[in-house]
């Protein structure tokens, strides 16, 4: 056993014991053999006003739960010098364990940052990547931490304890309520072999965004939606790169706000709940709270007149029957009805990457657009969602606002005008949908340009925005001056546009190959020659380079 530094600590005549050290920490069963020390001396003296002459200043119940008699007490400045074990402490002879330190031991690799969350909020952090550690026993970290203050239970004195380092695994583990002596937290802290770019890079990654709230994504393209509580949008980034972009967001340390909460806080969903009789209107997410406990809403099937929302728990306890949950925005109500089901909490919120696919913690969606059929998510009902194989077909080298680019479908070579015909005769001035004899293939974009025969001989460009069966919903197209008779050819223009950018590309759902017709020109100040080629969009997508031949 450690001696105490007598330097290290001070009592006073109205029982305050306080640090006056640097560095030293000690066990409690040290303090409180020391301050047994200082009782049985004959006279007190110095700045340890304790001797043989005062009350008794500490019991020990264990050599782990140590009890300081009134008026004896620690501050939290002590506390933090302080491990292996508990002290109780009052303020007054008749209000017992009124101030309750508990101890903290963390099962983990040496150097781990830890943080804990107390009462919804980060606790003052004194113990960092290490405090008072014992690596042979895979101890990172042991320390003390207020538990009950004033009389009360800190949040029924629940702690949740977590490692958010960017660049290495994120962990975390629950203490639904300490006890006394010494409360182990065993973590996890490794280094990520997905995760490492570095934080400088993915900082600029803004185009990562997200629309929160309840969320009806078609992920799997089978005409019915699923409904998650997000839709987080990738852009041009890997699936990789979203998963590295939500770590970083959800980081030590992080200023991005998430659902309302600070970034290091927000953890997803924790609870599914069933409600009823609702009262006023939601907001999309907000707090909420109810007798006992509050949490973040991140999403509600319906603000008006729900029948489900999704919180996660912030302090307290879940709702139980028929309480009333309140929003702390809208002061819209509403009642718990008997149906709570607790969710597994994912470490980090977005759930797992494989490096090419996610597999998505329950409820987190992603665009439809931006999965592959690698990809798995959870929608809200727990259910698992694979997309179908969203391939993108790109043609480059171009030059922006010079090039005009058309690829379409291609037969023997040649672009296939007659791809699909018309089962009407178009002649009217706001056509708003166009029909074709046969049924539309499922590798059609969902939105897109077609082309058309008018019975002039041009081939009308015409913008679709859905398609079903054999039917195109299209903008308002005006026939009236050049018809298109029933019978007509028409095809699809997957990319027919001018040049926005050195690429363009359009994105489709993979079935079977399908031989495509690319055509490039340029006309203007640097003419080109035609290009024009033929490519394959396959299983992983395509790709058409044009090769610019002066033509001045």
């Amino acid at each position: 056993m450690a001696t105490v530094v007598a330097t290290d600590y001070s009592v006073a005549a109205n029982g305050d014991i306080r640090y006056t050290g640097t560095t030293t920490n000690n066990t409690v069963i040290e303090f409180h053999r020391w301050l047994g020390t200082l009782m049985d001396d004959a006279q007190a003296s110095g700045n340890d006003i304790l001797d043989i002459t005062d009350s008794t200043a500490s019991e020990r119940s264990t050599d782990n739960i140590i009890t300081l008699k009134y008026p004896y007490n620690i501050d939290d400045t002590l506390a933090q010098h302080l491990y292996d074990g508990s002290i109780i402490q009052s303020t007054t002879s008749s209000n017992l364990g009124e101030n309750i330190y508990d101890g903290i031991v963390v099962l983990a690799p040496t150097g781990m940052y830890l943080s804990i969350v107390q009462n919804g909020a980060l606790a003052t952090n004194f113990w960092t990547t290490g405090l008072n550690a014992d690596a042979d026993n895979g101890i990172s970290h042991r320390f003390m931490l207020k538990v009950r203050s004033a009389g009360a239970d800190i949040d029924g004195r629940r702690l949740i304890g977590q490692t958010r380092e960017f660049g290495f695994t994120y962990s975390e583990f629950k203490i639904n309520g300490t006890a006394r002596g010494n409360n182990v937290l065993a973590l996890s802290y490794a280094t990520d072999l997905n995760n490492q770019t570095a934080s400088g890079t993915v900082a600029t990654w803004t185009t990562i965004t997200n629309t929160e709230g309840y969320r009806a994504l078609d992920v799997n393209n089978d005409t019915t939606s699923e409904y998650y509580y997000s839709e987080w949008n990738r852009d041009t980034y890997t699936i990789n790169q979203l998963y590295e972009r939500l770590k970083y967001l959800s980081r030590r340390g992080s200023a991005s706000t998430l659902y309302g909460l600070n970034g290091e806080l927000f953890r997803g969903i924790t609870h599914h709940v069933v409600v009823d009789t609702p009262v006023g209107t939601f907001s999309a997410t907000e707090n909420v709270s109810w007798s006992g406990g509050t949490g973040r809403m991140v999403a509600i099937n319906s603000t008006t007149a729900p029948t489900a929302m999704w919180i996660q728990l912030l302090t307290g306890i879940a709702p139980t029957n028929n309480q009333t949950i309140t929003g702390a925005t809208s002061a819209a109500t509403c009642l718990m009805n008997i149906t709570i089901t607790e969710r597994t909490v994912s470490t980090p919120f977005f759930g797992v990457s494989t490096g090419s696919a996610m597999i998505g913690a329950y409820g987190l969606g992603v665009e439809a657009a931006d999965l592959s059929a690698s990809d798995k998510v959870f929608d809200l009902s727990n259910t698992q969602i694979t997309p179908p194989n969203n391939v993108v077909f790109t043609v480059s080298g171009l030059v922006s606002g010079e090039d005009r680019v058309l690829v379409g479908p291609a037969s023997a070579g040649e672009l296939l005008k007659t791809q699909f015909a018309t089962n009407a005769t178009y002649s009217g001035a706001t056509v708003t949908s166009i029909v074709v004899t046969t049924t539309i293939p499922s590798d059609t974009p969902g939105s897109g340009t077609i082309r058309i025969q008018c019975n002039s001989g041009i081939e009308k460009r015409i913008a679709y925005s859905s398609y079903t069966g054999s039917t195109f919903t299209v903008t308002s197209t005006d026939f009236s001056t050049d018809n298109s008779t029933a019978g007509n050819y028409l095809y699809i223009s997957y990319i027919d546009k001018l040049a926005t950018g050195t690429s363009e590309t359009f994105t489709t759902i993979y079935s079977s190959d399908r031989s495509l017709y690319v055509r490039v020109r340029d006309g203007a100040t640097t003419p080109i020659k035609t290009f024009e080629t033929t490519g394959t969009l396959g299983s992983a997508g395509g790709s058409s380079t044009a090769i610019r031949t002066s033509d001045a």
